[in-house]
């Protein structure tokens, strides 16, 4: 007997998940369509709609077909839903059983699932919570199984997204290589270049909006591609989130990364992060869009927030000055008043703390800058006259500093390797009391354990100490790439953002001094790589650096 109603839809039901693929033809979308378009004929079913989730788990529920059909059912729309199999309608057992025995009740539908013999108008066989968890078994099985593959997959160094970052594209030749998408590359370049030059991930975001240039989303449907987000309503919209997302990934220096979340469980596909020193990077994958130097610069840019004032100016020393007696940041002082002779920088703590635990460490916006230039014009005159001599003295120095830490971490290894045995000892003792009644087992248990942890401590210090004594056998100071950055600027005659945060790292300022009535202030600029460059100030200096240079280059 055929549907009742004739205004109400009958519902036909479709859905594949990636996993039951592999089943071949017998579960298709087209057989299912087939099965179902036949039965509802044959059996009078008129009104009929097809509702299908192509690629979706049936241990979810949030599938937008589906989410469609119990809409109209909640809207009292449907008459009857017919599926294939029972499965199709889920895997899910305790959901499954809700909306056969609560909710199709309540909304009075009709459930048929063909190929098991259920109609809900014959009544519900005792046996179909069992067949349920059979269904949800199975969708748990296949997906341990897919997990198995997966992990094997990426440890393997193959990529585990189903797409690639935007900017690249997959092989068509090699479906698990990644080539460089040439459009693509050229928003993703230009998002680094721009945060380089100062801007925010929202400035960014909005001068790509103005700009009407395509988000990743519409960039992947206009080539066909299949994509998890819908289209925003707005048109060529950027999100802050997006600009973000894309600033983060280490993919663009050329590196897969594999791992970097899970799912709450086979039933919740909910992400959950894993911690980024669980990850499993492989170097030099695929081509990078971005230069290794380019990134480093632009995530230490993002680990000190560059907040505009409520003005809407931004400092173009933002993320880089400090404090040079309490550490903390700078702020920026600025209203709308103020001309740009009056703005000025002031420790963050001086400003909030009441007690005022810190001095102001005031300097003016238009001194600093006129510093700084001054220091970094210097520093190219002196690097492309003293090349060879500025990276002996960097290198020496680096390298007595290094030697100092690498001794007191020697001694303090000494230290924590000669506690561990002699807990061993100190064990070994309370063992042989405890055994001769001279203390007891209570007194024993409690003495061990406390030295069982701080022997469990110390050798956990003992394996990260080893850890960074080998690094430091292995770590040379970059010097070239500070160089490479510095021949790009050979006459600076404006700061610009660009400068400051590709060349400099840290300034440090300290609080104003008098002397003989004058006063006084000291900035060190720590610049990328490097730190603190030394610059002969005088003739003299100067002459002595020419001939050390002469006679270096004499020996080499």
């Amino acid at each position: 007997m055929g549907q009742s109603n004739n205004e109400k839809i009958t519902a036909l039901y479709c859905r594949l998940s990636k996993d039951d693929e592999s089943a071949g033809e017998s579960n298709s979308i087209k057989n299912q369509k087939s099965i179902l378009s036949k039965y509802a004929k044959d059996n009078n079913f008129i009104n009929t709609k097809f509702f299908v989730d192509d690629g979706y788990s049936g241990t979810s529920f949030t599938r937008p077909a589906f989410m469609e059909l119990m809409e109209l059912a909640e809207q009292g729309n449907i008459e009857t839903i017919i599926v294939k199999d029972h499965s199709r309608l889920g895997r899910n057992r305790l959901i499954v059983g809700q909306l056969l025995e609560e909710d199709f009740v309540r909304l009075n539908i009709r459930y048929i699932a063909i190929m098991d013999n259920i109609d809900t108008d014959k009544g519900l066989n005792d046996f179909l919570p069992i067949q349920d968890w059979f269904n949800e078994m199975h969708a748990k099985n296949t997906s341990k199984k897919v997990k198995d593959v997966m992990r094997n997959k990426g440890i393997s160094g193959i990529p585990l997204t189903t797409n690639p970052p935007f900017g690249y594209k997959k092989d068509e030749n090699n479906k698990n290589k990644w080539i460089i998408d040439e459009p693509a590359s050229k928003v993703v370049k230009r998002i680094f270049s721009l945060f380089i030059q100062g801007l925010s991930a929202s400035q960014i975001a909005k001068q790509f909006i103005k700009e009407g240039i395509m988000n990743p989303t519409e960039y992947r449907q206009s080539l066909g591609m299949k994509t998890q987000n819908f289209p925003t309503e707005v048109k060529h919209y950027w999100s802050s989130m997006t600009i973000n997302k894309i600033l983060d990934r280490q993919e663009y220096i050329g590196d897969t990364i594999n791992f970097r979340y899970t799912t709450r469980s086979f039933k919740d596909k909910t992400r959950i992060n894993i911690p980024k020193e669980q990850w499993k990077v492989f170097k030099n994958t695929h081509d990078p869009i971005i230069d290794e130097e380019t990134w480093n610069t632009v995530q230490r840019l993002r680990s000190n927030k560059r907040r505009p004032t409520k003005t809407g100016k931004t400092s173009i020393f933002s993320g880089h000055l400090f404090c040079r007696d309490c550490g903390a940041k700078l702020y920026y002082c600025t209203t709308n008043n103020f001309t740009p002779d009056k703005d000025f920088y002031r420790c963050s703590n001086y400003k909030n703390n009441s007690t005022h635990s810190c001095t102001s460490h005031n300097i003016k916006d238009i001194a600093l800058r006129e510093l700084v230039l001054n220091n970094i014009k210097q520093v190219i005159s002196y690097i492309s006259s003293y090349e060879d001599l500025f990276i002996k003295e960097k290198l020496d120095s680096s390298l007595e500093e290094q030697r100092k830490e690498d001794v007191a971490n020697k001694k303090l290894l000494s230290q924590y390797q000669k506690r561990v045995k002699d807990i061993d000892n100190l064990i070994q003792h309370i063992y042989e009391d405890n055994i001769s009644g001279k203390i007891t087992d209570e007194r024993f248990t409690t003495l061990s354990l406390n030295y069982e942890k701080e022997q469990k401590d110390l050798k956990e210090k003992i394996n990260e100490l080893a850890i960074t004594i080998d690094r430091s056998k292995k770590e040379e100071i970059d010097l070239t790439a500070f160089i490479d950055k510095v021949k790009k600027y050979t006459e600076i005659k404006e700061l610009t953002p660009e400068i400051v945060n590709e060349l400099i790292d840290k300034i440090y300022v300290y609080q104003q001094t008098k002397l003989n009535g004058k006063k006084y202030q000291q900035v060190d600029i720590h610049y990328v790589g490097v730190g603190i460059i030394g610059i002969p100030l005088n003739e003299y200096e100067l002459e002595n650096a020419f001939q050390q240079s002469i006679k270096n280059i004499k020996t080499a």
